[in-house]
Parts: structure tokens; C-alpha cells; sequence
């Protein structure tokens, strides 16, 4: 498969270097140690950390802020005590998040149907405040028309405050890791 030079830009790998946690990149030689302990790779087929640092390396900047691989990563950070290189694939992965939500290429929206985020009905909602005082990270919070509403970017996706909502308003889309294991159950049960 051939790529055309413009989808490459050359400074994305070194302007990344210079963010917390990514000086070391250059330094990954693809041993696959990352790959081999990620507990997401072996359930989200296109989730590879070495595939995201060798991404960067090449220089498909646009590619890797479109794409919702790497949203898969549970930021675990099993990945980081095997790699002989110390590069740190979660912090990368974290960075590139920071840099696809800057760059405009993540929205509630789509952040929602990833299960990044929990979000509330309204039409259930009843303001009962259980999920504003449980929240660990201070997500909920009660707005101006009287419900709960969630702030995407405060939300860790814990699923507390679902389990806790005594009117059963709060839900959180499976994330990618979620849906994955589903699968492979699924094909297990069949097989079984």
C-alpha cells in the first residue's frame, strides 16, 4: 500500500518528544514488550502501543488524532516496567489524546459513544445530588434547568455513579476494551 508524502510530517515524533513523559520515543527499537504485556491488544485487534510509537515515528500525525485507536488504552501502564528503552507508550498515548483533543478531532459526542465519559437523561434524572457527593474525580454536577450533567473532561469513566444512581439515569457506553472482551466471551461461548 502506498502513502503519499503529504499524510507525513516529519516534526510530528520530534515535537512530541518534548511533551511530559515522551522524551525517550526515539529511543523504541519495536522490540514488542509494550504489545506483549498490554492487556487492550489482546482484546481490540487494532490496538498495538509499538503500532501508535512507530505511528509517530513515521510521522502520521493526522492519522493517529483521527483514529480511535488511541483512545483504546486503559492507561494501565503495563507497558512502561517492560520496555528496555523506558519509553513510556502511555504517556505517549496520553499526550496524543491531549493533542487530538486540541486539534478539535475529539467532541463530547464522540467521546461519549467511546465510553470515555458517563452521561445522564434528564428525563430521569431527579437531582438527588448521590452522584455530585460520590464522584471521586467531581464530574457531576447539578445545572442551571436542575439535573445532573457530567463534565466529559472531569469523567474517568469509573462507572460509580452509575451503579450509585438510586433513578438509574446515569449510563457509560462500553469502551473498546469493554466491547472487545464481550467479543472474544462471545466467540468463546460458541466454540464452547
Amino acid at each position: 500500500m502506498a502513502m503519499q508524502a503529504s499524510k507525513f510530517n516529519p516534526l510530528f515524533g520530534p515535537e512530541l518528544s518534548n511533551l511530559d513523559g515522551c522524551s525517550t520515543l526515539a529511543q523504541c527499537y519495536a522490540c514488542g514488550s509494550c504489545s506483549s504485556v498490554c492487556p487492550v491488544e489482546k482484546v481490540v485487534p487494532e490496538f498495538d502501543p509499538r503500532k501508535v510509537i512507530h505511528m509517530v515515528a513515521l510521522g502520521l500525525e493526522k492519522e493517529l488524532l483521527k483514529s480511535d485507536m488511541i483512545w483504546a488504552c486503559s492507561q494501565c501502564q503495563s507497558c512502561v516496567s517492560v520496555c528496555p528503552q523506558e519509553v513510556r507508550c502511555s504517556d505517549v498515548i496520553k499526550a496524543l489524546r491531549e493533542e487530538a483533543s486540541r486539534q478539535g478531532f475529539m467532541d463530547p459526542e464522540r467521546s461519549a459513544k467511546l465510553g470515555l465519559f458517563a452521561e445522564v437523561d434528564p428525563e430521569k434524572c431527579v437531582a438527588c445530588l448521590t452522584c455530585v457527593r460520590l464522584c471521586p474525580f467531581g464530574a457531576p454536577h447539578i445545572d442551571e434547568i436542575g439535573h445532573a450533567k457530567i463534565e466529559p473532561e472531569l469523567c474517568r469513566a469509573c462507572g460509580l455513579c452509575i451503579s450509585e444512581c438510586p433513578a438509574r439515569a446515569i449510563s457509560l457506553a462500553p469502551s473498546m476494551e469493554q466491547r472487545g472482551l464481550n467479543n472474544t466471551n462471545q466467540q468463546m461461548n460458541k466454540s464452547s
